[in-house]
């Protein structure tokens, strides 16, 4: 079965992703394994890649789908696979439809403010990379594993999260409706515990 995982951040995506590929047997797939990899590798378009990544820039959508196209084409996708990260642009994924049979697309649905809550409350040991949320820390801002002090990251501060909301909506939530169009779309509702959310996301592939 090959799937594509969508949704904003904060909902999940990586959890249920490798819970997924773990019980179907799968490669999980991401846009920065995937150009590390043909980066390491010296291929023709992780040449290029490595290029604009060395000089500050971002990669080109047409070098992005090439090495999409490279790592599918690998023989452990040849029973299925997840993308994580990809497309995220309806360009992106009419270029996938014309080398790519997507079966299922899996959108989890969770709202702004609880993201919001979940992603702010997030710290961080800079030490020992343990990961903690406010409400499970009773007022510590140590570590309960080595004792360091924790840290918020500028990803999880309230400002940035907004403006990622906002860039995902405006460059990947069309996908959702893209997807929708195409009969293939299964909407979750990521509230409840990550068993509770992983046991609708089965249910859905499986209907």
């Amino acid at each position: 079965m090959n799937i594509i995982f969508l949704g904003p951040p904060g909902a999940g995506k990586g959890t249920q992703a490798q819970l997924l590929t773990r019980e179907l047997g799968i490669p999980q797939i991401s846009t920065g394994d995937m150009l590390r990899k043909a980066m390491r590798e010296g291929t023709k378009t992780g040449l290029e890649a490595k290029r604009y990544v060395e000089s500050g820039g971002l990669v080109p959508d047409d070098v992005v789908i090439a090495i999409v196209k490279e790592r599918l084409a690998e023989d452990d996708c040849k029973g299925g696979y997840m993308l994580d990260g990809f497309p995220r642009t309806v360009y992106q994924a009419d270029e996938l439809s014309k080398f790519a049979q997507i079966d299922a697309a899996v959108d989890l649905e969770l709202a702004d403010e609880v993201i919001i809550e979940r992603l702010s409350g997030r710290r961080v040991c800079p030490n020992c990379n343990a990961t903690y949320h406010t409400s499970q820390l009773g007022g510590s801002t140590v570590c309960k594993n080595c004792g360091a002090g924790l840290i918020q990251r500028k990803d999880d501060m309230e400002e940035t999260i907004r403006n990622r909301l906002k860039v995902y909506k405006e460059q990947t939530a069309p996908l959702i409706e893209y997807y929708r169009n195409k009969g293939i779309l299964r909407e979750i509702n990521c509230v409840g515990t990550v068993d509770e959310i992983f046991a609708l996301v089965k249910r859905a592939l499986e209907a």
